[in-house]
């Protein structure tokens, strides 16, 4: 049982870590077409997943008004 439970808390941490920022890190087109801006708005080049500062702030405000620095 000890041994099961050395394997299996390990998986379920990982597993719903992934879970977690899968959903955090999928753009979508519906914010392209709401905000009016390209994805280089948020990404930090066109087709990546990886997001700038007004991409994570985005991701938190749901505002792109509430992100203008």
């Amino acid at each position: 049982m000890k041994n099961m439970l050395k394997f299996l808390f390990p998986c379920s941490v990982l597993a719903v870590g992934i879970g977690l920022n899968t959903a955090v890190l999928m753009g979508k087109p519906e914010y392209t077409k709401k905000e009016k801006k390209g994805c280089i708005a948020c990404h930090t080049k066109a087709n990546s997943k990886d997001l700038n500062d007004v991409g994570k702030c985005y991701g938190e405000k749901k505002s792109l008004d509430a992100c203008k620095k």
